[in-house]
């Protein structure tokens, strides 16, 4: 059915927003919780799961629906993707390939080209070291990196038609319409190494801002053929550039390092929205102890953050008491879920109540739900967000 607004704008979801009554219910809830509409009820899903074979010796079936079993909310919102997440959106990737055999362990390239050790015929259930990453200078990058962010390589668009069918169809019935990729730091940091990124934010800043315009230019070039079709409700960031006590470099550093480029990309986005009254979210991801990075964030307009590491020092309900206008997501301590039932019930009985009365927030783990945490406690959890969430 085709409804038009007042102003005879098509409400289809990319001209204009539908009606709400013609939403569906998901959309309706996640809208609600970024307006941070007080006392709506929470929406329901988690972050992910490390535990799944742990829980099937606990006797949850393989076939198990945990959608059903855990009563999530179908999503609200359609991701758009295409430019990375934790690593760069190459378009061709590197050969995955193994580089060495050091016996009972084997360094492989993976597919961002970075040299990593893992245990040999196992890539899960450990978490992997990574040896080497393939910018080192200006040699490095403009040879092996820089041409595999080529915004024009025609395979980046390849199914186009068929993806942006699929989120016009999202967008008709109100879903939100995210575009995710892969943010400034989390960038850098898998193309040169945590470590060595330190040192050449001070020894070779101009590469370091290469890299970034390169980052800008392919990112900005693949959201406006995005936007060619639809209208976007949200930017979502993987940054992870805190640690457990805070940023790992200094805001004077990220302001001239990383919001530059973030500040022109979200400008351009804005003026190619088709719906120009839509209001575009701004979601950033870090781990960590995030709450010093808040202030510097919302200089760019940062409406949500994401997942508020508990073991970091973060506080879902003092911070969203300090910042009334940010949404919130994560912050449920996936150590107190392997402990008893009586923790879970005071940790959520302090969190949910307050937070579901302020609004703008998502009970998920600060990460994916881990093998340690017993199938019975992550039901008696998901019990108590039911009935404390609204």
């Amino acid at each position: 059915m085709t409804v038009k607004s007042n102003d005879d704008v098509v409400a289809d979801g990319i001209h204009a927003l539908p009606h709400r009554e013609l939403m569906c219910e998901p959309a309706r809830k996640l809208r609600d919780t970024y307006a941070i509409t007080p006392g709506a009820p929470l929406f329901r899903r988690e972050f992910g799961f490390y535990c799944l074979e742990a829980w099937h010796e606990q006797g949850l079936p393989r076939e198990a629906n945990l959608a059903e079993l855990f009563q999530y909310d179908p999503p609200g919102n359609h991701m758009l993707g295409q430019l990375g997440w934790c690593e760069a959106g190459f378009s061709p990737c590197f050969d995955v390939k193994i580089v060495e055999d050091r016996g009972d362990h084997e360094v492989e390239q993976d597919f961002a080209g970075r040299h990593v050790l893992y245990f040999k015929g196992r890539r899960h259930g450990f978490m992997p070291e990574y040896l080497d990453h393939p910018v080192k200078d200006w040699r490095t990058w403009e040879e092996d990196v820089k041409w595999r962010l080529d915004p024009n390589s025609p395979e980046r668009y390849a199914d186009l038609d068929a993806r942006m069918a699929t989120a016009k169809t999202q967008a008709a019935k109100g879903i939100m319409i995210t575009q995710n990729l892969v943010g400034g730091y989390m960038y850098l940091r898998s193309l040169i190494g945590p470590d060595k990124l330190l040192y050449m934010f001070c020894e070779h800043p101009d590469l370091l801002k290469d890299c970034m315009e390169t980052w800008f230019t392919l990112a900005d070039a693949v959201i406006a053929r995005h936007q060619a079709h639809v209208t976007l409700d949200e930017l979502y960031l993987a940054e992870d550039i805190c640690y457990n006590n805070g940023p790992l470099i200094s805001p004077d550093m990220m302001r001239e390092f990383l919001l530059p480029y973030y500040q022109q990309l979200i400008a351009n986005i804005r003026n190619r929205q088709i719906d120009r009254n839509r209001h575009l979210y701004l979601q950033i991801d870090t781990d960590g102890f995030a709450n010093p990075v808040i202030p510097v964030y919302q200089e760019i307009g940062m409406d949500a953050m994401s997942p508020f590491e508990v073991a970091s020092g973060c506080d879902v309900v003092k911070t969203g008491g300090e910042y009334p206008q940010l949404a919130l997501f994560g912050g449920i301590d996936k150590r107190v879920l392997a402990t008893t039932k009586a923790e879970i019930d005071a940790m959520v009985e302090r969190i949910l109540p307050a937070m579901c009365e302020r609004g703008g927030y998502i009970p998920t783990c600060d990460h994916g739900v881990p093998a340690e945490v017993p199938l019975d406690n992550y039901m008696h959890y998901r019990t108590r967000c039911i009935e404390l969430g609204g």
